[in-house]
């Protein structure tokens, strides 16, 4: 299932959404940087949601317009709900950016297998929780990855499945592509006003391989998506035209090169796996039931 549309013509800017409250995850690196800045610098008001907040606070001097910085830690479900609890007012939009690839297995506070509980628990919790006063939308950043991946809900940690780095990841992204399915299948069902789109970035030089002893592998990885994949300016394009591109609601938008490593934002096909209605219908009371959340509408 490739790419079976361009991205239609009539669009607005960002300064159209001049006003409106969009919250980043991971917004102090790579391709959440650089959405939260292109955000901001378009007059939107910006939430920084990230681990660092004192990089956060430098961030938002050097993106200038009105940001505000919060502490959200998505391996650790204690910070999703201290995240919700002390962000007053209601969303516009929330973008779910922020990811991981997990190096070495490893657990987050709540046990989960680190990849699965960056990439997808806590975002799924964080929307759970945050959904009730967005007003708009919810975009999420998925992976093309997700077409080389295989996920069973029922082993979400890999403790009956051989464990590694890439399929760790890869599962991860799948889980987030299946989410997406089944959240815009709910929000429809309920004729909510919000919607729920998907995006990849391409090959982006991100900072999601920097990591402590990792230097040669996230330099060598930088280089590479340097010369092959978008920069990260780029790479935020997609997450952007879902905000401004009168695209269908459940749209996935990935990038036009060869192979989605780089090139302009358009509408994507996506794996047949991350299609299948019944495995994300699986895959969303598996997660409900691992991090106390419900759907909260209807």
């Amino acid at each position: 299932m490739g790419t079976v549309a361009p991205m239609p013509s009539t669009s607005k800017s960002l300064s159209d959404l001049a006003g409106s409250r969009v919250v980043v995850t991971g917004a102090t690196n790579g391709i959440g940087m650089a959405t939260a800045a292109a955000l901001a610098r378009a007059g939107v008001r910006v939430v920084l949601a990230v681990r660092d907040t004192e990089l956060g606070a430098r961030r938002a001097r050097e993106f200038g317009g009105e940001c505000e910085v919060r502490r959200l830690d998505l391996a650790d479900l204690a910070s999703v709900r201290a995240f919700v609890e002390e962000l007053d007012g209601p969303v516009d939009v929330l973008v779910n950016n922020a990811g991981m690839f997990p190096h070495q297995r490893r657990t987050t506070p709540d046990g989960f297998e680190l990849g699965i509980g960056t990439n997808f628990l806590g975002p799924f919790a964080l929307t759970n929780l945050l959904l009730p006063r967005i007003r708009r939308q919810v975009v999420s950043v998925g992976s093309e990855g997700h077409r080389r991946a295989r996920i069973d809900p029922a082993d979400l940690d890999h403790r009956h499945t051989r464990w590694s780095s890439p399929r760790a990841y890869t599962a991860s992204k799948l889980a987030v592509m299946l989410w997406g399915l089944e959240l815009d299948r709910r929000l429809r069902d309920v004729a909510s006003p919000v919607t729920s789109m998907l995006t990849d970035p391409g090959w982006a030089a991100s900072n999601i391989s920097n990591k402590p002893g990792l230097g040669v592998v996230h330099r060598t990885a930088q280089g590479l998506a340097g010369v092959f994949g978008n920069d990260v300016v780029a790479g935020a394009a997609p997450t952007l035209h879902c905000l401004t591109e009168p695209i269908p609601p459940g749209s996935y938008v990935g990038v036009d090169g060869r192979w989605g490593l780089r090139g302009r934002p358009v509408l994507s096909g996506r794996a047949r796996v991350a299609c299948d209605y019944e495995l994300a219908g699986r895959l969303w009371s598996e997660a409900e039931n691992l991090t106390g959340t419900r759907w909260p509408l209807g």
